[in-house]
């Protein structure tokens, strides 16, 4: 006796629900990198101008300096501590370079900063190993 199979076909679906949750992921992962990246620069600095200044391009390893010239003092922040003194701000950027020989400092300083303090800075970023420094400016006022 010969008995019948029936194979009944069933549409096969394709699910959009757990795709659609993933991209959600996603998309919340972008954004809050993103923002974290680009909170960093303080926007009450006013920067220098520069006819040709140009946007560097993006390492991994890098590092913003924020400098503030207010009544005759400068103040400097990164990752939103200030320093006053700067070999604590040596002593921190020491510990935020880790021995990584490829670090690039990006120099955000008001324009009425003083050249003299700007030095400062840059000796300290030199006591701490790093060998790029890059400074901000902007090509229109």
């Amino acid at each position: 006796m010969r008995m019948r199979r029936h194979h009944h076909e069933e549409d096969l679906e394709f699910q959009i629900a757990p795709m659609v949750d993933v991209l959600l992921v996603i998309l919340v992962f972008f954004i809050t990198i993103t923002s974290a990246s680009t909170l960093q620069g303080d926007r009450n600095i006013k920067l220098p101008v520069a006819a040709n200044a140009m946007k560097p391009a993006k390492t991994v390893n890098e590092v913003l300096l924020n400098v503030h010239w207010e009544s005759g003092e400068g103040k400097v922040s990164v990752d939103s501590v200030q320093f006053t003194d700067l070999s604590n701000l040596t002593g921190h950027l020491i510990a935020r370079v880790g021995g990584r020989t490829t670090y690039r400092m990006i120099i955000r300083a008001d324009r009425t900063t003083p050249a003299r303090y700007i030095q400062k800075v840059m000796a300290a970023a030199a006591n701490a190993d790093i060998p790029d420094v890059v400074f901000t400016a902007i090509n229109h006022d």
